[in-house]
């Protein structure tokens, strides 16, 4: 990785938050939390892939059509996350098979 891809990738993050800020309020703080959860859970494509711009579209959409983001995501604000990444491997994951070669056991 270069200078420049370092580089791009901050324009590309602050037009990112950039965008998140652009939200309402409410919307700022749920996405604020399902970052953190998602940055604790450690999803391994994370900040290259697809899923926080994903969210953020999917936020966008709920502000246009007049909708609370409560009503879009449910009540319970880990669970949605989850939901997102359930099929994803993430580096707790990944770490434990180099541990022990299987997911879910100690060694």
């Amino acid at each position: 990785m270069g200078i420049q891809d370092i580089i791009e990738g901050k324009k590309q993050w602050r037009a990112h938050m950039a965008r998140v800020k652009a939200l309402p309020p409410d919307y700022q703080i749920v996405y604020g939390e399902i970052q953190k959860y998602l940055f604790k859970v450690g999803p391994i494509a994370l900040t290259d892939g697809p899923l926080l711009p994903g969210i953020v579209d999917f936020f966008e959409e709920g502000v246009a059509a007049g909708k609370g983001v409560m009503e879009l995501i449910g009540p319970d604000v880990a669970a949605f996350a989850d939901e997102l990444i359930k099929d994803t491997p993430t580096f707790a994951e990944v770490y434990q098979r180099s541990i022990t070669g299987k997911p879910g056991t100690t060694g």
